[in-house]
């Protein structure tokens, strides 16, 4: 948040429409409209310091529309609120691109990544994938494998030492299993690494998410695997 804590939410508006050169006779209408829109008219004479998270978040993506620009830039815009905070900015920035303003977000969130129109993933400063969502998981190249097994930890230690298996991730009581898109059955090849170890596991072929997309495309974990 990088607006006046000691302001009111009015003041910072107000101020910010200075900023963007809104005339004095015309800067009103924007800000009020800016305050019903954003849902910070009870907020109106509240100090920013005072505020809720969702309510800061809120009231720094009202000033930052105030004058309508062409392009927004905001970067990891939702950390530290909560799920619906969320979901209702997320609707607000629907509402802006819908108005023609092109929005730029950068985020670590992959469900964040997942609404965008198109997406980017950078690795060490070089693009290493472009395009929508649904069209990057359906290209990713990997095969996806769900495997549901008592002991996560051991399956999980016995398929990352097979060379076949490009990363391993736990998702609660599941893991998550990457292999080469051209393995001609994945699920037999991981059923054979646990039957080595004596597990016995429910296993699946599953669509990849973006979070695979992401793994795959910055090399298959090679930061986790130099950090281990």
């Amino acid at each position: 948040f990088s607006l006046y804590t000691d302001l009111t939410t009015f003041e910072n508006l107000d101020f910010m429409a200075r900023i963007f050169s809104i005339p004095d006779e015309t800067r009103k209408q924007p800000i009020g409209e800016a305050l019903r829109q954003y849902r910070l008219d009870s907020q109106r004479n509240q100090t920013a310091g005072a505020m809720s998270g969702g309510q800061r978040q809120r009231l720094a993506l009202a000033a930052a529309t105030l004058h309508a620009p062409q392009l927004l830039f905001l970067d990891e815009p939702t950390s530290a609120v909560d799920p619906q905070s969320r979901r209702d900015f997320w609707d607000k920035l629907f509402e802006i691109t819908a108005s023609g303003t092109t929005i730029l977000v950068s985020t670590h969130y992959m469900d964040e990544a997942e609404r965008c129109h198109r997406l980017a993933i950078l690795d060490s400063g070089r693009l290493v994938a472009e395009g929508e969502p649904k069209q990057l998981m359906r290209d990713i190249g990997v095969n996806v494998v769900e495997v549901d097994v008592e002991d996560t930890y051991r399956a999980g230690t016995a398929l990352r030492n097979e060379l076949f298996v490009k990363s391993v991730a736990q998702l609660g009581t599941r893991l998550h299993v990457l292999i080469s898109g051209d393995t001609s059955d994945p699920v037999k090849l991981v059923h054979e690494a646990l039957a080595k170890v004596g597990l016995a596991a429910r296993l699946e072929q599953t669509p990849a998410n973006l979070e695979d997309v992401f793994v795959a495309a910055t090399g298959f974990g090679k930061r986790e695997v130099a950090d281990a």
